[in-house]
């Protein structure tokens, strides 16, 4: 029998002076019941962006949203709709990507991210031939990616950091 059809229901967060926009694939079945993006408990998200920005770790949805955009950046998700099991990235189908173009043209965003290989080539596939914007991934934050320490994940995303600079 055949997933039905989801359709992401997270606001992006983001406003007109956001410059680093970081696109994940898809909310996780936790990220989904929470209503807000990394939700699952044992996602490294929150812990790894407010270590590269030296704020502290955000609990509640006010201040994580607060967090990113006191910081400048704006966080989504590259799939407006798709059929996907459980919260299994390799299980995503019939994909209808998010509309990036409007939030691009309403921010100050040079930069974009992507929190994982899957929400990268998402991204290429549906979105950049329109937006013409490149991507660069960063290692998923997931507690699934085990290979990934936190340290090494703050690590990585130094570059969002470095971006920010600009």
């Amino acid at each position: 029998m055949s997933q039905p059809i989801l359709r992401h229901s997270i606001l992006p967060v983001w406003n007109e002076d956001s410059r680093v926009l970081i696109l994940g694939s898809f909310p996780s079945v936790k990220s989904r019941e929470a209503g807000f993006f990394y939700g699952h408990e044992r996602n490294r998200f929150w812990k790894v962006i407010s270590t590269i920005v030296e704020y502290p770790e955000p609990q509640s949805i006010e201040e994580k949203k607060k967090m990113l955009l006191e910081n400048y950046i704006a966080v989504w998700d590259v799939i407006g709709s798709c059929r996907i099991q459980g919260s299994s990235d390799s299980s995503i189908r019939d994909v209808t990507p998010n509309e990036i173009g409007p939030l691009l043209q309403g921010s100050r965003i040079h930069t974009i991210f992507a929190n994982g290989r899957t929400a990268e080539k998402l991204y290429n596939r549906y979105i950049f031939p329109e937006v013409q914007v490149p991507v660069t991934a960063l290692p998923s934050t997931s507690s699934a990616n085990a290979a990934w320490t936190l340290d090494k994940l703050v690590s990585a995303y130094q570059a969002v950091r470095d971006a920010l600079a600009y």
